[in-house]
């Protein structure tokens, strides 16, 4: 089949090379624009398009979906399927176009957490099970007719990069098979509404207030919030009027009469938080102003105000 591929970030990149490694005819790759980033606000190329123009497939970049020009380009291919993985919204005319229809990876298991961030939501939400699935687009974005899914474990001590490093590759792995068994017309598409959970659980897009931590929560909470958004867009709570990033921390269940939020540090090896019901004591930090660092080594410069 000829296959035209959708995607931006690095995430998307591990399907694109498994689409070229199995021998699939990759026609031509849509990626974002280049956008200025940095201090030299110099133009970043998406990972998808330097990995695209390394290979010699075209690339297309439109500002607008809906744009004719990009449409007739997009025509001009002839794609019998198109594949989306971490690429934005399209529109009826662009994902209706091939006739084998267009397929998208996405980092959960479906019908859970439809939306843009379920890597972040699912380990911030404690879960012991994640996954891929690849579906059908329609109208409403990741409500599409399910192809195929596959399992992925969350151990207790990952976080949510480690947790998207899973399922790349479990999502390039499940894009091969869903492109051989439509090919092999093995598929049955089964719609979301068929499958039965006892609750729904939505993944929107992560804003900074969904990144502050609420000390008042439990040990648990605190814990997976903290992981869920590590490495990015990172946990954070205030320190001497600082913001200050957590990265990485233990959990530590322990009765005390402290107020949560209370630092309590031996200002040479440990530092931690007291929490509703327990402490996370701080691995990896950094403080507004400063470059991520150990804990150990950020207690060396810093000093606490004595009360």
């Amino acid at each position: 089949m000829r296959i035209v591929f959708m995607g931006t970030p690095d995430f998307a990149v591990a399907s694109l090379k498994a689409l070229l490694d199995a021998g699939e005819q990759v026609v031509a790759v849509v990626t974002a624009p280049d956008k200025p980033a940095g201090r030299g606000q110099k133009l970043h190329q998406s990972a998808v398009k330097v990995f695209a123009e390394a290979n010699n497939l075209p690339v297309l970049q439109p500002e607008k979906l809906r744009d004719p020009q990009f449409i007739e380009t997009l025509k001009s291919y002839q794609a019998d399927l198109q594949v989306v993985v971490a690429f934005r919204m399209l529109p009826e005319i662009v994902w209706n176009m091939p006739p084998r229809g267009t397929i998208n990876v996405h980092a959960s298991l479906l019908p859970q957490y439809r939306g843009a961030a379920p890597i972040n939501h699912a380990v911030m939400n404690g879960e012991k099970v994640s996954g891929v699935t690849t579906f059908l687009l329609q109208h409403e974005i990741d409500t599409g007719n399910i192809l195929l899914a596959q399992q992925v474990e969350i151990a207790d001590t990952d976080n949510a990069g480690i947790l998207h490093d899973k399922l790349m590759h479990a999502g390039a792995e499940t894009l091969i098979k869903t492109i051989k068994g439509l090919r092999d017309n093995t598929l049955n598409p089964i719609p979301q509404e068929d499958i039965a959970v006892e609750e729904l659980k939505h993944a929107p897009k992560i804003f900074k207030e969904d990144c502050r931590i609420d000390w008042d929560n439990s040990t648990d909470q605190v814990y997976n919030q903290i992981r869920g958004l590590s490495p990015y867009p990172t946990a954070f709570t205030y320190l001497n009027d600082k913001m200050f990033k957590i990265f990485e921390g233990e959990k530590m269940r322990e009765s005390h009469t402290l107020t949560p939020g209370k630092v309590v540090s031996d200002g040479k090896t440990y530092m931690r938080f007291a929490t509703q019901d327990g402490y996370i004591n701080l691995k990896t930090i950094q403080i507004e102003g400063k470059k991520r660092m150990e804990i150990n080594e950020f207690l060396k410069g810093y000093r606490f105000e004595k009360e």
